[in-house]
């Protein structure tokens, strides 16, 4: 049965579906996530709709205070409503943040307040189909999906070290794997745009983030793991991938089957201490299916490099800059 299971998963089709969750979920041990999160707080980007909303449902039907973090307050609005309906919490609080903005993460974090952050899920992601910018001159893919975590990580990262045992879940694509970390013309400047393959290479370049935080947190208490849901029918597939959503149609993932191991990774025991890690369907798994997609070491220290540049944080004060004094952002040398 499991050389029929990893046959099936090498076909990437058959394990990235619905059918290949339904056969995953057959060893899941219920047990992992009879957990007790009264007393926690969460932080979930994107919480308005899709994988963020199906997180945060099942930490606040856990009893956690939940934070959700949205860009749109008319849909945070809805989305509060509504779950706070599904859970009965009176612990769910909405905060209007753009995470590509840095002063608008920046609003977030002040906004959270308190002392502690027990979960922080880093979900919220684009993939727009021509090229934008944010306040600050970053492409909005990079500036969404990379830039955004990297920043909120970043500051919460004394409440997460106050928690004790914090967990830090950062939700990347099975698509990263057909990209290698890149950071030439990262800001797409000198290129056609191509939205999926900006998106492609952010989730690479936030499992490399993953990794790199893993180990600056080791010992801390912290841990920081990344995750790819499959394919799932989310309000963002249906609008950025029309056409792979039509020809998918019966064969995604629900919301819930694909925020599965988000909230696994959130609440399971046994994770405890595990971290830079990469997990599909509750089972880790390799960041790299092929050689030619493995990054030059020089890359990653770059990539690093590169996001404290982006948001002032080498400089005294940091995020100081603010909209209206636009300069044009650094290369990535």
């Amino acid at each position: 049965m499991e050389l029929l299971s990893r046959a099936l998963d090498a076909t990437i089709v058959l394990s990235f579906d619905r059918s290949g969750y339904r056969r995953h979920a057959a060893s899941f041990r219920p047990e992992d996530l009879a957990v007790d999160l009264t007393g926690r707080v969460a932080v979930v980007t994107g919480a308005n709709s899709g994988l963020g909303k199906a997180t945060s449902r099942a930490l606040a039907e856990r009893g956690a205070e939940v934070f959700l973090l949205c860009r749109s307050e008319e849909r945070g609005r809805d989305a509060l409503r509504e779950l706070k309906h599904a859970t009965g919490s009176r612990r769910l609080r909405l905060v209007v943040a753009d995470v590509s903005e840095p002063e608008s993460v920046q609003a977030a974090v002040e906004a959270i307040g308190g002392s502690r952050v027990d979960v922080l899920v880093n979900n919220a992601a684009v993939l727009p189909d021509a090229r934008r910018e944010n306040s600050r001159g970053v492409e909005a893919t990079f500036a969404t999906n990379v830039l955004g975590p990297f920043q909120l990580t970043r500051l919460l990262e004394p409440r997460l070290r106050a928690a004790g045992r914090a967990r830090v879940v950062n939700v990347s694509s099975g698509g990263m794997y057909a990209r290698r970390l890149s950071l030439e013309d990262w800001n797409w400047k000198r290129r056609p745009f191509d939205g999926v393959a900006a998106y492609a290479m952010a989730k690479r370049a936030l499992v490399v983030l993953t990794e790199t935080w893993a180990e600056r947190l080791r010992g801390s208490g912290v841990t920081v793991n990344a995750m790819h849901p499959g394919w799932a029918d989310t309000p963002g597939v249906r609008t950025s991938l029309p056409r792979f959503r039509r020809a998918m149609a019966s064969r995604l993932r629900t919301s819930e089957e694909a925020a599965d191991t988000v909230v696994w990774m959130s609440v399971c025991p046994r994770l405890e201490g595990e971290t830079g890690r990469f997990y599909f369907d509750r089972e880790p798994r390799p960041t790299h299916l092929v050689p030619w997609t493995r990054e030059d070491p020089r890359d990653r220290r770059r990539l690093w490099r590169l996001c404290v540049r982006l948001l002032a944080l080498d400089r005294p004060g940091g995020l100081a800059r603010r909209p209206g004094r636009r300069r044009p952002p650094p290369s990535a040398r």
